[in-house]
């Protein structure tokens, strides 16, 4: 009988203890803003999630989105993700929209993950792969930094860093942040990777911006849809919206020096995805490249009969 009490003390304590694991989350939280370094405002952000809870690991994955460009912020977010572990909460701030009647929310991702943002398109990507799990709207009646009400702009600071770090901290649960939203969040329209008769469309996300190589969000596998392997010549076009930036024939090589010094080759990037640059050059720069949701790319093999591409 005893042995048998025992038991179920110890059953009933792993239980708690799993389930106090999983309310605490992981501890970690992690900065994303488009307010750069240059004054107080990212150090105020950490300040009121190191008030709510000295322990918590707090980390930075980017500072330097350009002033209000949802598109690349939602972009980093995807680039970045996958490699933290469930329950490490994001706390996103690129909101153009401050004050308004965007909504401020909490995304709970398939993967376990939790984003602290705006809705306002910065959850584009994410809602693709790996996907929403649930979403909840803040309620800041409760989860606001306290005496912040008449302020209006600084959202970041005590909404979404308050909020982050209360449910990072395991002082509030998912559950506890606010009224569950039934609607699929604001997405950014953008050019998929596509593939049609012997031609793939698609976007460009973001620029290597120390290089100047511009990325894709073509898969490099999808590139043998259309015959292109490593050694071939490819045309490229690249537009702003309906406007040619650029169009030339490059080599799709393993590296940058696959081809003389300054001249353009296409490679598969980090990500395993299909990428410009210049042997010791800047593309970007070069073809005044940019970057976001209206950039589209066009990718076709160079035809041996030397005939014009469509």
């Amino acid at each position: 009988m005893h042995r048998r009490r025992f038991s179920g003390i110890v059953l009933a304590l792993i239980t708690l203890q799993s389930a106090i694991s999983a309310y605490s989350q992981t501890g970690a939280l992690v900065f994303q803003t488009d307010f750069g370094l240059k004054d107080g405002a990212v150090s105020a952000m950490k300040g009121v999630a190191f008030g709510v809870s000295p322990e918590l690991k707090q980390f930075d994955l980017t500072h330097e989105i350009p002033p209000f460009n949802i598109w690349e912020g939602a972009y980093r977010l995807e680039q970045t993700v996958a490699y933290w572990p469930a329950g490490t909460v994001f706390v996103s701030v690129v909101d153009p929209g401050v004050g308004s009647n965007r909504k401020s929310v909490v995304a709970k991702l398939k993967t376990g993950q939790f984003v602290v943002t705006p809705d306002n398109g910065t959850l584009t990507l994410l809602a693709e792969a790996p996907g929403i799990d649930s979403l909840r709207q803040i309620d800041e009646s409760v989860n606001r930094l306290k005496g912040s009400g008449d302020s209006y702009t600084f959202h970041g600071r005590d909404v979404y860093a308050y909020t982050g770090a209360r449910l990072a901290a395991g002082k509030i649960s998912f559950t506890e942040v606010g009224p569950l939203l039934p609607d699929p969040v604001i997405r950014l329209p953008y050019q998929q990777a596509t593939v049609k008769t012997g031609l793939i469309l698609g976007n460009i996300p973001v620029l290597d911006v120390q290089y100047g190589n511009v990325w894709t969000n073509i898969r490099a596998s999808l590139l043998a849809t259309i015959g292109i392997h490593y050694g071939d010549t490819i045309l490229v076009e690249i537009l702003q919206g309906k406007k040619q930036v650029y169009r030339g024939a490059m080599l799709y090589g393993t590296t940058f020096s696959a081809v003389p010094e300054g001249k353009p080759v296409a490679y598969s990037n980090s990500l395993l995805q299909l990428a410009f640059g210049i042997n010791m050059g800047d593309f970007a720069s070069t073809w005044h490249v940019g970057s976001g949701n209206n950039w589209t790319v066009k990718v076709q093999k160079q035809r041996t009969d030397h005939s014009r591409a469509k």
